[in-house]
């Protein structure tokens, strides 16, 4: 017999007050690691009200797990300092990269996306580096969101090569970037 899945909720401003004083029964709720890494405020002090009643999964968007240049020191600092804050049920972010050099001797650029990882060797010994950096300064596991396997895509091309046995090539897209980016053509023939 398999445990039930439990879900919890994405807590957002709008919710505020309907959870604070409703207290609807919850599993736990979910926010964005980002929005309280300051010191204090109203902001803090509201995710630590609800961190009385509620496990809280801190869920971030800018670690860049998959950027080369590393992870960004103070961003990880500051998720290290809100950990110990508020003890959450889970932390996670995504695979993704956002963080690039620009020219020698100039800030790095941090692109505010979730820029999709290449499927490479390289991309991906990159990435547990940087998530196992993550996990030793959190001195707890993380999970990693939008992970895909090369699996996904050949399921996909045998898929459509059932439905379409004449099919000769396909084009599949390996990012979001501009169109033709990161395109590679799978010969079937």
């Amino acid at each position: 017999m398999s445990a039930a899945p439990i879900a919890g909720i994405g807590w957002r401003h709008a919710h505020e007050r309907d959870l604070l004083e409703g207290r609807p029964a919850l599993p736990f709720i979910e926010v964005h690691s980002e929005n309280f890494f300051g010191d204090g405020g109203a902001p803090l002090a509201l995710l630590q009200q609800a961190r009385r009643d509620y496990p809280v999964s801190l869920h971030g968007v800018g670690l860049a797990l998959g950027s080369a240049v590393g992870l960004d020191d103070w961003h990880l600092e500051r998720l290290a300092a809100l950990v110990e804050r508020v003890q959450p049920l889970r932390v996670s972010d995504h695979c993704s990269f956002a963080r690039a050099p620009r020219r020698a001797h100039t800030p790095t650029l941090h692109a505010s996306d979730l820029l999709p990882v290449a499927f490479t060797r390289a991309s991906l010994e990159l990435m547990c580096a940087n998530v196992q950096r993550v996990q030793e300064r959190l001195r707890r596991p993380i999970g990693v969101e939008n992970l895909r396997s090369i699996d996904e895509v050949v399921d996909a091309i045998v898929g459509l090569r059932k439905q379409k046995p004449s099919l000769a090539q396909v084009i599949v897209k390996l990012n979001e970037g501009v169109s033709g980016e990161g395109n590679t053509v799978v010969d079937l023939s």
